[in-house]
């Protein structure tokens, strides 16, 4: 009995380690779009945090005021990682919860 009951719990932990997986192949697969004020600075990042796409607005590029720019820029950038993480708690979360660390 003890030996199958140990077969039966090596069997759930392969079907949970393949959700897991399958869990974060598509949260890789999927693309994040977040903006900076008045969309003058748009990226594009995939689940696994890598950035994809960055487009600028001709107006934004204020030759006298790179620091705007630069704000911008660091808007849209953390407003997508923030929805990756986001997408990533709530879909990892559940296999997650429990774990430390």
């Amino acid at each position: 009995m003890r030996g199958g009951n140990m077969a039966g719990m090596m069997k759930q932990m392969q079907k949970l380690q393949k959700e897991m997986t399958q869990a974060q192949d598509e949260l890789n697969a999927t693309e994040f779009t977040a903006t900076s004020a008045s969309d003058m600075v748009t990226v594009v990042f995939a689940g696994d945090k890598t950035l994809k796409d960055i487009q600028i607005k001709p107006e934004a590029i204020d030759p006298d005021d790179p620091d705007m720019l630069q704000d911008l820029v660091l808007e849209a950038v953390n407003a997508g990682l923030k929805q990756v993480d986001d997408a990533t708690k709530a879909k990892m979360g559940k296999y997650t919860r429990g774990l430390p660390g």
